[in-house]
């Protein structure tokens, strides 16, 4: 009997103790994350470089990413800039495509920019340290970060050439200054593990250039390849608006610490071919008589960026009058040139009165305007005085006739 009862108090301990533990191991969710929430600091970020310190051989950019971490309750707006670099050196903070003097990042979630660095022409090898400094809008939170990088000499660079190799199809592309070109490039890594190559460009002063994945919008700073494949990026191109035709080279480069690949690309521009006509006036209307010749002055701008040649003209005109240029065709206009032309439209001797439409085509290489002109075909004056004298003769007729029948 006594037995009995001390099984029953075993079991009403365990019962009660699985009960409380079971009640703290199935809490609600939103109870468990409201209770996180309510362990972070209502204030707190940091900073942090994913590589402090890098390895780079000679004329070699620099491309390491900045993580800021909000770890606090409150949204934070960080302000960020490069305190400290070593001279003949330029360096900035950047998104994947503007330079940033600061970044938002909102509670919980983590943010990223690029810490670049560009080497000056007399930067030798050695070790160079730079010092990037943030702080929040109120000063209440200030980070600082130490990069180091250490220039190694060419010869240690060339070795390290054998770890990627960058292929593309399509070296050069061709087109109009206005267009876009894509090019593919097949980014093929020799390494024995994987690696995350960071992607450099050097193009004309003015162009905006970029990279994205093949496929995809977003652009990309930054490529990681698995140990022994491959990615294609592309590589997207955008000339300045005031590019003038001609060959541009681009040199595109990706790099790790232990490895660098480069390939050169090239953009021929055939320039923009833009006309523009018109008159000084404005107007486009003459007078004129049957079978007499009516002039008009009239300018061709070039537009575009590139020459204009072999520009003609065509006419689309009533049947049987005549039109004449001076000069009759152009043999160039270069870009931003004008060039006047003046036009003789001659009705034909048996037009009727009355208003007519004249269209002249002026035809470039590759670009044409048109112009209408309205021709008032007026009578002739002799006509005039052929009216005034039949009226004459009517009227002294008809005064003759009065007196003879007053004689009467």
């Amino acid at each position: 009997m006594h037995h009995n009862k001390l099984i029953q108090k075993a079991l009403i301990v365990f019962m009660v103790s699985a009960g409380l533990l079971l009640s703290q191991g199935f809490r609600p969710v939103d109870a468990k994350d409201k209770t996180d929430d309510e362990k972070k600091p209502e204030r707190l970020i940091v900073m942090a470089a994913e590589y402090p310190g890098v390895v780079v051989p000679a004329d070699e950019n620099v491309s390491i990413d900045l993580t800021f971490f909000n770890k606090g309750r409150s949204d934070e707006s960080v302000d960020v800039w490069v305190a400290e670099k070593p001279k003949g050196w330029e360096a900035r903070i950047k998104t994947y495509k503007f330079t940033v003097t600061g970044i938002h990042v909102p509670s919980g979630e983590d943010k990223r920019l690029t810490f670049e660095a560009d080497p000056g022409k007399e930067t030798k090898p050695g070790k160079y340290e730079f010092l990037v400094e943030a702080q929040t809008r109120d000063g209440q939170f200030k980070m600082s970060q130490t990069i180091m990088v250490e220039v190694k000499a060419k010869d240690v660079a060339k070795k390290e050439d054998k770890g990627v190799k960058l292929n593309t199809s399509y070296p050069v592309l061709q087109g109009p200054t206005d267009a876009k070109f894509e090019f593919s490039v097949e980014v093929d890594s020799k390494l024995d593990k994987d690696a995350v190559f960071n992607l450099f460009v050097q193009g004309p002063d003015g162009w905006d250039i970029n990279f994205k994945p093949a496929y995809e919008d977003k652009y990309i700073s930054s490529l990681r390849i698995k140990a022994g494949q491959s990615e294609t990026v592309a590589v997207v191109v955008k000339p300045a608006a005031s590019a003038k035709a001609g060959e541009y080279p681009i040199n595109v480069r990706v790099a790790t610490s232990e490895a660098n690949g480069e390939v050169k690309l090239n953009v021929v521009l055939t320039g923009t071919f833009e006309l523009e006509v018109g008159t000084a006036s404005g107007l486009l209307s003459l007078d004129t008589r049957q079978g007499k010749p009516a002039n008009m002055s009239f300018y061709i701008k070039n537009n575009g960026s590139a020459p204009n040649s072999n520009v003609k003209f065509m006419t689309f005109k009533p049947e049987n009058w005549k039109v004449a240029f001076n000069p009759e065709k152009i043999d160039v206009i270069e870009p931003g040139k004008l060039q006047q032309v003046e036009v003789t439209i001659t009705p034909n001797e048996e037009a009727l009165v009355g208003d007519y439409s004249v269209n002249v085509k002026v035809d470039g290489e590759k670009a044409s305007k048109t112009l209408e002109f309205r021709v008032t075909v007026k009578a002739s004056s002799a006509w005039g005085w052929v009216g005034i004298g039949i009226i004459v003769a009517v009227i002294a007729g008809l005064i003759g006739l009065f007196r003879w029948l007053g004689r009467r």
